[in-house]
């Protein structure tokens, strides 16, 4: 079996590999980037079903989240060289279209973790209960407070201001579980509440949360509650807060469940996070693809959703009740990265 792994730049694009797999048996797994330990986790996941099931496999990777041209490349190259099946996790919508084509010509298309708004886009979305992972940490958070959620001050570190569905569910999850109310659930920054004191791109990694975080500790410097879309992200929202004194001034939660943002949790950086399961997603993208190619068999959602749900589990050592949760020690145990 041939494996294959690109890392594609916005500026170039790739010549199709010579001596693809045939269109029975290539499957094509296209990441927002290859630095990302859920990221390289699910490229793990994929690669290792993939080889197991006897399939041919190639491996794209774009620069940084939200930059949908290197992905746009990787669908085409993809579509050209004959494949059977495409996992991505989409930048942004503006891919739908590739992937329209790459669905009219026959070919599996799962998005994994981010689903696009186009249902057209895509034949199915493995992925977490983005919306519950964001309600577990809000309660977690806002229970934890106990009679102080009522007087929080919350900073809202969000991937960008594209509204990317996974973006919007943390986000919008998180609030709801706190407890504050969203008129619409499709979009971020809809709520009229004055604990939150602002939404600030972060593009889900240490520099920008740094640099969320102290645009937000510029408009409010008491600040007593954080939430990251990610581990990286949350991981500059510390540094932001330790450089200005504060590190024990706020509250952080975030989602992935990384194993770094385990060890996190442990060492009380982050209060809780609600830990995905990206081999899961990827590995059962690769059994869907294997059926797919066998006899046409497409996967089902999950009973009562609009996806596959790959499981979400809320990681804290300080639990609160009414809010399920494990322990760092079995997270640790789950963890990726």
């Amino acid at each position: 079996m041939k494996l294959k792994t690109l890392a594609l730049s916005s500026a170039a694009a790739l010549a199709v590999m010579a001596g693809s797999a045939s269109a029975a048996d290539l499957a094509c797994l296209i990441t927002k980037n290859n630095t990302n330990p859920f990221f390289v986790k699910m490229k793990e996941g994929a690669e290792a079903a993939a080889k197991a099931a006897g399939l041919d496999f190639q491996a794209y990777a774009g620069e940084k989240d939200g930059d949908a041209a290197p992905q746009i490349t990787a669908i085409e190259n993809c579509v050209a060289a004959g494949a059977k099946g495409i996992l991505i996790t989409p930048s942004n919508d503006s891919v739908g279209p590739a992937l329209k084509d790459a669905r009219a010509a026959g070919i599996l298309v799962i998005a994994l973790d981010t689903p696009l708004a186009d249902a057209e886009a895509q034949d199915i979305t493995f992925a977490t209960d983005n919306f519950e992972a964001g309600v577990l940490i809000g309660k977690w958070a806002a229970a934890t407070m106990g009679e102080g959620a009522a007087t929080a001050k919350i900073a809202m570190l969000n991937i960008n201001k594209d509204n990317i569905s996974v973006d919007v569910q943390r986000n919008t999850g998180f609030l709801t579980g706190f407890g504050i109310t969203v008129p619409d659930l499709t979009v971020m920054d809809s709520e009229d509440d004055p604990r939150v004191i602002g939404h600030e791109s972060s593009d889900a990694n240490p520099e920008g949360g740094l640099r969320a975080m102290e645009t937000l500790l510029a408009k409010d410097p008491d600040i007593n509650v954080v939430y990251t879309i990610n581990e990286p992200a949350a991981e500059g929202a510390y540094q932001a807060l330790k450089n200005a004194g504060k590190e024990g001034q706020a509250l952080i939660v975030s989602v992935d469940g990384g194993c770094p943002g385990v060890a996190s949790v442990k060492s009380g950086v982050i209060g809780a996070t609600s830990q995905q399961y990206p081999l899961l997603m990827a590995s059962k993208g690769i059994e869907a693809i294997v059926a797919f190619a066998k006899d046409g068999t497409k996967p089902t959602v999950t009973e009562g959703l609009s996806f596959f749900n790959t499981g979400v589990n809320l990681v804290t050592d300080k639990p609160v009740d009414g809010v399920p949760s494990i322990d760092t020690t079995k997270g640790t145990e789950l963890c990726w990265g």
